[in-house]
């Protein structure tokens, strides 16, 4: 049985999320801008924010230390406040 380093795995996979979130976040604000529309605005804060979550929840699994729910919970809280917003976004005039 092949023995894989999860750690690596984890470190790859945010570094993608928070390329792609980061890449979304971008658009969203460059819609945004073009438009001026308040629900592109609130659609890009949500985004925005949940990239933030992997960020912060991958510093404080590998620069803290935490045990790994910590990491967990802090991820979560921000991915629920993304989404939180991004809802927010599609009732927003």
């Amino acid at each position: 049985m092949s023995h894989v380093d999860f750690t690596l795995v984890v470190v790859v996979l945010k570094s993608l999320t928070l390329l792609l979130g980061g890449v979304i976040t971008y658009y969203s604000y460059r819609a945004y801008q073009r438009t001026g529309a308040p629900a592109l605005r609130a659609l890009a804060i949500g985004f925005g924010i949940i990239t933030l979550g992997a960020l912060f929840g991958g510093a404080v699994d590998q620069l803290l230390p935490l045990e790994p729910n910590a990491a967990f919970a802090t991820e979560s809280a921000f991915t629920a406040a993304g989404f939180a917003v991004i809802v927010y976004s599609l009732f927003v005039e």
